[in-house]
Order: C-alpha cells, then structure tokens, then sequence
C-alpha cells in the first residue's frame, strides 16, 4: 500500500513528530482552551493556526533543501548532498519559533 514513497528515516520521523504534535496540541486544547493573541506575525491567531503556519513553514523549508541539494553541492563544493537532518533540526527550530512568536 505504501510502496509509492520512499520511507527513510528522516521521512519517517518527520511524518511521527507531525503526529506526535496534532496529538499533543489536541490534548492541549482540551484541557485549556486556547484564546486568540497578536505576534509577529500579520493576524491574530491561535495555538491550532500557529501549529498550521508552523508546519506548513516546516513543509516549505524540508521541499527546498531537498529540491536545493543538488545545487548546495556545487554552491559550497561539498562532497555529497548535505544532509537532510540539517533541514529537520532548522524546519523544527522554524516551527517552534512560530508557536513561541508568531
């Protein structure tokens, strides 16, 4: 069934954090309901939109490093690819930044 896509374990852990976060924030606002505040972001939002802003950002920035791996080979002449854990640990910093900030 699932033989479309290539699970490697930074795939696969990206996927169980994204799971882990959806249960977490839906525990979370079932024990103390959220209220809309201002940030930096343009809007008011919520925990649940900041956590949708969030991973939408975290998507975006794992899509380029991939997409730009060929290229950061020849930009900073490195010997492979870079890895994508680099991508993993900076799409969660991302992330966290916005739940914290935004």
């Amino acid at each position: 069934m699932l033989n479309w896509m290539v699970w490697t374990t930074p795939v696969a852990v990206f996927f169980i954090s994204v799971v882990a976060m959806l249960i977490g924030m839906t525990v979370w606002e079932s024990r103390a309901p959220t209220t809309e505040r201002k940030g930096f972001l343009p809007i008011a939002t919520t925990r649940g939109d900041r956590l949708f802003i969030g991973l939408m950002c975290a998507a975006w920035i794992n899509l380029a490093w991939v997409g730009l791996g060929e290229q950061m080979v020849a930009w900073f002449s490195l010997a492979e690819e870079p890895s994508i854990w680099i991508s993993f640990v900076v799409s969660m910093l991302a992330l966290a930044l916005v739940m914290r900030k935004g």
